[in-house]
Parts: C-alpha cells; sequence; structure tokens
C-alpha cells in the first residue's frame, strides 16, 4: 500500500527542475524559447492505459495510482499541442525523441508534420514482452520518433558508446550495431518496487542521452511518468526539466529524485576504445581524393545530410573529420556545380 503525501507544486534544485502541471500549460509559464538541449519523452498513447493491466494481467499492487490517459478523441488536438511546445522551446540543433505505440502514432506524426522540425531516424524498439493473442501476430515494439530543429549543427556523439574501430567476435564493427535504427533492448521489471504503469529502461534512455547530449546540458521530458529519463539524465551528469499532470504519481516520484547525485550512473558506463584514426595525417593521393569525391556524391545522392556524410565518411575512410572537410573543400574539379555541393 503507497502512502500519499500531498503533491508540492513544484520540485527545483541545481540539476533539477519539476512542475506538477500539464506540459502544455507548464512550458508556456516556465521554459523560453530555444531553452532545452534535448527533449526524450513517453506521452500517454490514447488507448486506455489506466486500463491495461486488465489485458496483460499484471499485479497492480505496487503501481502507482493516477495515471492520466488521453481520450482518443481528444488525441489528435493533443498531440498538436504538445509537439507545438516542444518544438517552440527546442533549441536550433537540438533533438527530441518521442516514444510511441502505433495506434495514435499518426496525430504524433502529423502534429510534427506541421512544425519546423526535421526527421532524422524512425527507430523501433523491440523488446521482450508483448500481449498473447491468438488470431493475429504479437505486437513487441514501439516506435521512436527522432527528430531536429533545424537551424545549428546537433550533436551526434558518434563514438560515445563504442569506437569506431571496435569489432565483435566475428569482425563486425560494434559501432555500426550500435548505431542502426531497431534496438532489441528489454524492459525492466522491478517485482515488489514501487513503479508506473510504463517506464522506459534505463539502458534505453541512457543510449539516446549519450548520443545526442553533452554533460551539463538540459534534458526535457514533457511527460515525467515514474521519472525515468530524469534519473537517468541526473545520473549521467546533465539536467533535467519536467512536467507531471498527476498530483498522486508526481508526491510519491518526484521526491526521488532530489536525492539523487548527479552523474551517479557515469562510473557503470562502457568505455569506448576510441582510437585515432588509421589514416591519420597520411597525405591524400589523387586516387583517394577521387574515392572520396565519388563517395560523398553516393551519399548525397541518398538524400543525407552533409554532417552525416562526413561522420559516415570517416568510418569508412578512417580519416579525421577536418582531414575529409578540408579534402573536399580543397577539391579542384572542374564541374562548378559538384563544386558547389561539396562546399555549400
Amino acid at each position: 500500500m503507497i502512502i500519499k503525501i500531498p503533491p508540492p507544486t513544484n520540485i527545483s534544485g541545481v540539476h533539477y527542475n519539476l512542475y506538477n502541471e500539464s506540459c502544455i500549460t507548464g512550458a508556456k509559464k516556465y521554459l523560453p524559447d530555444s531553452s532545452v538541449d534535448l527533449i526524450i519523452t513517453d506521452p500517454p498513447y490514447g488507448i486506455g492505459g489506466d486500463t491495461l493491466h486488465k489485458h496483460y494481467n499484471r499485479d497492480e499492487q505496487h503501481v502507482v495510482s493516477g495515471y492520466v490517459e488521453i481520450p482518443k478523441e481528444e488525441y489528435r488536438v493533443f498531440s498538436e499541442q504538445w509537439i507545438l511546445e516542444a518544438s517552440r522551446i527546442l533549441r536550433p540543433g537540438g533533438c527530441i525523441y518521442i516514444v510511441s505505440g502505433y495506434s495514435n502514432l499518426c496525430h504524433i506524426l502529423n502534429a510534427l508534420w506541421k512544425t519546423p522540425l526535421q526527421e532524422i531516424n524512425h527507430i523501433i524498439w523491440k523488446y521482450n514482452f508483448g500481449v498473447f493473442t491468438s488470431r493475429k501476430f504479437i505486437s513487441s515494439h514501439y516506435h521512436i520518433l527522432f527528430y531536429e530543429k533545424p537551424g545549428e549543427r546537433r550533436i551526434f556523439n558518434l563514438e560515445s558508446r563504442f569506437g569506431a574501430g571496435e569489432k565483435d567476435e566475428n569482425g563486425g564493427s560494434l559501432n555500426y550495431q550500435d548505431r542502426e535504427d531497431v534496438w532489441i533492448i528489454n524492459r525492466e521489471y522491478k517485482p515488489g518496487q514501487v513503479k508506473n504503469k510504463n517506464e522506459l529502461p534505463t539502458e534505453l534512455l541512457a543510449k539516446m542521452i549519450q548520443y545526442s547530449s553533452n554533460e551539463g546540458d538540459l534534458v526535457c521530458d514533457l511527460f515525467l511518468g515514474g521519472g525515468s529519463t530524469a534519473r537517468v539524465a541526473i545520473g549521467l551528469n546533465r539536467r533535467i526539466v519536467g512536467f507531471e499532470l498527476s498530483p498522486d504519481i508526481f508526491s510519491v516520484r518526484m521526491p526521488e529524485i532530489t536525492v539523487l547525485t548527479p552523474g551517479f550512473l557515469l562510473p557503470g558506463l562502457r568505455s569506448p576504445v576510441c582510437s585515432s584514426p588509421a589514416r591519420k595525417g597520411e597525405r591524400w593521393t589523387d586516387k583517394a581524393k577521387e574515392d572520396l569525391f565519388r563517395r560523398f556524391l553516393e551519399l548525397r545522392n541518398k538524400n543525407m545530410k552533409k554532417g552525416d556524410i562526413i561522420e559516415q565518411l570517416m568510418v569508412e575512410l578512417g580519416r579525421g573529420r577536418w582531414a575529409i572537410v578540408k579534402a573536399l573543400k580543397g577539391m579542384d574539379d572542374a564541374d562548378n556545380v559538384q563544386k558547389t555541393i561539396l562546399i555549400e
């Protein structure tokens, strides 16, 4: 049995500002334009989440009450409102990860298309639990929409988890595998522990935070729930701001954030083996430049952005970023159109 305490209106500290109200009204009051570096959020799915335990045969004994669901008929407008605020508060170059099921995914996508935000990846999160069915396939994945706000170069820490040259036992690139857009990460089971109905696993959250932010950056969760995003952000020495509408959930879960030590997860992170580029200092031959130019155009024709192309070429060619950029800008090609493409 959970003993409830009167909910505070907000909880603030050096690394956290947590508000017990709707993110739509709260963001307007507390967050200026372009003030957030990274948003990671798991909004209500609009599918009766407050009664899902009946279908999953879950024991709700230790689950905090007060989950706020969004009626299906209100989901489109609701999505447009909160995503508009997300777009406003995200800084140019900042990114957002939205975790969603498929039932109302169309409303989230339509809301994103009405903002300046641009898609980077549509990630599939494959997990280890689904509803048993006898007349259809079992749903055992969620969607993660990875978008950016254009205007500045976004953070993407290429070797934050695996060095570009690290291999598995079969010679495959660990870095490449970690950056594929299907993530197989198991849920966390917490028998006998206080929890929320849906909590994202630490491994999933850490991956997003490691790739898309740096220590000291401000991470925002518009739907805090049990505070998983806040916990991992603080554990990785980021700052956190967020909103939770439910007084019951806020009063029980948010005080847990106040006792966390910033950076407490850092010692447990895997240390990537980041070596110097294999061809560091090696002079460019004419053939190497031709190969570079050809490969650049191949990737550009796949509609990749220039920053992503440079990162891909770093892995493929074993060259440093500035060596590639300098070689591209310095090439004396007679075709002015192609030359303009390279230096834009």
